[in-house]
């Protein structure tokens, strides 16, 4: 099932406005559960996780940024 262009704009905006900051919060209290790494292994885990988050939804960013294609342009 592939989401309308209007769709996938509202679920990018919820997902950076709502989504980002709880996975950002879960992230730092997972890593701190634990003892603290040293600096850079801390480093690589956030860059890691930083990473993999966007991975799932890729389909949901790609071409957000553009024009509509499905609007016309009224030329």
């Amino acid at each position: 099932m592939a989401l309308s262009y209007k769709a996938r704009r509202r679920w990018s905006l919820f997902i950076l406005i709502i989504g980002l900051p709880l996975y950002i919060i879960v992230a730092v209290n997972l890593v701190e559960l634990f003892d603290r790494p040293p600096i850079l292994v801390e480093l690589g885990i956030f860059v890691v996780l930083g990473i993999l988050w966007a991975l799932p939804f890729k389909f949901v960013f790609k071409g957000v940024g553009k024009d509509d294609p499905g609007q016309d342009d009224g030329n």
